[in-house]
């Protein structure tokens, strides 16, 4: 995913990989695609994406909400 990420670029991979390997087997689980299929890999990048966007949301929610001092105006 384009733009500045919250944790770094580890965090961004691990979060990717766990998404990937997430979306693979509920993919494989609910029988929407067998092992060698391409939207296997597809499904893998849709879920890494999933994944981190919910990172950011959660992350960028957690910043702006309760930092004692914070004086932005909203």
């Amino acid at each position: 995913m384009p733009g500045r990420d919250p944790g770094g670029f580890i965090v961004t991979i691990l979060l990717g990989i766990g998404g990937s390997v997430v979306a693979t087997w509920l993919g494989r689980t609910l029988g929407w695609y067998h092992g060698e299929q391409s939207a296997r890999f597809i499904g893998s990048v849709v879920g890494a994406i999933i994944i981190l966007a919910i990172y950011r949301m959660v992350v960028r929610n957690r910043a702006n909400n309760g930092i004692p001092g914070d004086r932005r105006i909203n």
